[in-house]
């Protein structure tokens, strides 16, 4: 069974040991690019329909042709297939602006397991420090080309506030506006609990609108809970009744601690966790 599965877009399996892209790709030179990451669970994908409309948004946002969404969903079938249904998987979807010297954009998918640190946090929880993210929440709507929206392939912010939480014996980041406003984690979005009631902070704000969020807010309603956008603020996390950093392939992960400081309430811990994973179960 092989440890990466790697499918092109016109449907062939390539070997995930041979170079695939050339020198002057555009993803590779600038980071000019969007990409999608799905978990596979089962033999299947999930959220499938969720991560191909956001994958068409930042293209549309970047300025790339628009993904034939029916192509993209048979690569997808082909590598899980690849991949099998007995473990994990973290499948990502890739798309650039293709060759400096021109010709079609690129388009991958690579699936890879599931890495260890996920189930570590799934299990235990995270602690997580609060950095500044350096924009304002109105700076989406000012400054379109700045592409907070998107996921794109610029990344290397969010990689190094990781190692920066790290450094400082932490697990995760959760950012925050010039303003004091809760935004998102580099890899994750940011859902508190007040009682029954799911909040997260609106993506008008800037930030990347989460699939495994949106899948949450769609059956909340279904368990007894009610799920709305809100502004936050860091006190608003200190106080909660539970915080989580909800993603696609780590899916619902409580932060146990922030900035230092214990967060005890653990009111619906476990209960959100399992809706969370009902969610990527049943929505598409």
């Amino acid at each position: 069974m092989a440890d990466r599965v790697l499918v092109t877009l016109d449907g062939e399996v390539r070997d995930a040991d041979a170079p695939l892209l050339h020198a002057d790709d555009f993803g590779v030179l600038r980071g000019d690019g969007v990409f999608e990451t799905l978990l596979v669970r089962e033999g299947r994908a999930r959220t499938v329909e969720l991560h191909l409309a956001r994958m068409a948004a930042s293209a549309e946002a970047a300025g790339l042709p628009e993904p034939d969404r029916d192509e993209w969903r048979l690569a997808i079938e082909l590598a899980v297939d690849q991949w099998g249904k007995d473990r994990e998987g973290a499948l990502r979807l890739v798309y650039t602006r293709g060759r400096e010297t021109g010709g079609d954009p690129t388009a991958f998918l690579l699936v890879t397991p599931v890495a260890a640190r996920v189930g570590a946090a799934r299990r235990d929880g995270v602690s997580v420090v609060s950095l500044e993210r350096g924009f304002s929440v109105d700076l989406a709507s000012k400054a379109p080309w700045q592409l907070l929206g998107a996921k794109t392939l610029s990344y290397a912010t969010n990689m190094a506030a990781l190692r920066h939480a790290e450094s400082l014996g932490a697990d995760d980041v959760i950012f925050v506006s010039s303003e004091g406003c809760v935004l998102e984690g580099p890899r994750s979005t940011v859902v508190i609990a007040r009682g029954r009631t799911l909040l997260t902070p609106p993506p008008a704000q800037g930030i990347l609108p989460g699939t495994t969020q949106q899948a949450l807010f769609e059956v909340a309603d279904q368990h007894d809970f009610t799920a709305r956008y809100e502004t936050l603020r860091p006190a608003d996390l200190v106080v909660a009744d539970g915080v989580w950093l909800v993603s696609s392939v780590a899916l619902a992960v409580r932060v146990h601690t922030l900035d230092g400081h214990p967060l005890d309430r653990r009111a619906l811990v476990g209960e959100v966790e399992e809706l969370v994973d009902l969610a990527v179960d049943t929505v598409d």
